[in-house]
């Protein structure tokens, strides 16, 4: 009999994890959401909204011999998951992958992804008719928001402010030394270790007027929050003797084991405090680690006489394009510039990839 696997969660983790198992268990993805969201291509579909159908994915086309049920999980033990509907769904191994929530539109709000469409087909409107951005937040995707405005509405005035005192401070230096430099050749202005106080929403975009923590005010036709993404973990957090990171993150063990008394539940990718940062890179890792370990599993090993999961830590790289053609990354060793940035990422954000993963192409 096949190893039954229940998979919760359809983002990054979810496919990669599902596709690798079609052929080698009984693989069942639990997802509420009709397509697959591909983020990176959903910040260039707010200047390029012809992108929005390419990084919308449906999961129809995704397994070949398990299946993708639409639902919404709302509680697991050791013999499986039960659906909202009461459904259950038995496994012998269960991976939670349950991802983060952003704001619109980069991400949808819960699992409306028609909602989703209209909210960038809004912005894209109201980005058209604006003169003055601001977008709040300069993590991944607030540069590499700003990068792509600057390549394709050259006439806005972008502000990108954050209350960092610089671009990725937890990366050496010259990653965010050059990212800030190529923002500024290309007129984006940085307002740095300010923080704004009176956010009308830290969910959508809006207009108004902001206060920052200096006292400066300052007025926009068009203000995009992008304040991080918040980890959807309240799944976890109902089994027995789980902790919650100050992150927000469900925190693991060294297998990426969240509860003690579930020994069979693991979790990884955004929703788990891994060690790693919230990114797909570091999401990436996790999987290389969790197939191998699942496969030994699977073939009688013990857990606990597998390797531990080791995480990037300061090395993880991170790719920011900013637009088709410029950007900067960080490979772990050293950075790199325009040609390799967009080489890895830039030029098409890995739609093709995801495309071809779900077997769209």
């Amino acid at each position: 009999m096949s190893t039954r696997i229940a998979i919760v969660g359809g983002g990054y983790v979810g496919i990669d994890l599902a596709t690798a198992f079609d052929d080698s268990a009984d693989v069942t993805l639990i997802e509420p959401r009709s397509h697959f969201v591909h983020t990176p291509a959903m910040i260039r579909a707010v200047v390029d909204p012809s992108l929005t159908e390419r990084a919308l994915i449906p999961y129809d086309k995704l397994l070949t011999h398990g299946r993708v049920v639409q639902a919404r999980a709302v509680g697991l033990d050791a013999g499986g998951v039960t659906l909202e509907d009461g459904t259950r769904i038995e496994a012998d191994l269960i991976v939670v992958g349950t991802g983060s929530s952003n704001a619109s539109p980069f991400k949808p709000d819960g699992d409306d992804i028609a909602g989703l469409r209209e909210a960038n087909r809004r912005a894209y409107e109201r980005l058209k008719a604006a003169k003055t951005v601001g977008i709040i937040g300069a993590g991944a995707v607030g540069t590499e928001l700003a990068g792509e405005i600057a390549h394709a509405m050259p006439d806005k005035e972008i502000t990108l402010i954050s209350d960092e005192e610089a671009l990725f401070p937890k990366k050496p230096d010259g990653l965010g030394k050059a990212l800030a430099r190529k923002l500024r050749k290309a007129g984006v202005r940085l307002i740095l270790g300010q923080k704004a106080e009176n956010l009308e929403s830290t969910r959508a975009p809006f207009s108004g007027e902001l206060k920052l923590s200096d006292g400066s005010e300052h007025r926009f036709d068009l203000i995009f929050p992008v304040l991080g993404a918040k980890p959807i973990s309240g799944l976890l957090e109902a089994l027995p003797d789980t902790k919650t990171a100050r992150s927000g993150r469900v925190e693991v063990d060294p297998w990426l084991r969240p509860s003690p008394a579930l020994p069979n539940v693991f979790a990884l990718g955004d929703v788990a405090e891994t060690g790693d940062g919230m990114t797909v890179v570091g999401a990436t890792r996790q999987l290389v680690w969790l197939k191998a370990t699942l496969k030994q599993v699977m073939a009688g090993r013990a857990v606990e006489d597998l390797l531990q999961y080791a995480p990037w830590g300061s090395k993880a790289p991170i790719l920011i394009p900013l637009g088709p053609k410029r950007g900067n990354s960080f490979l772990g060793l050293f950075t790199v510039g325009n040609f390799i940035t967009r080489m890895l990422k830039g030029e098409d954000l890995f739609i093709k990839k995801y495309q071809k993963m779900m077997n769209r192409i």
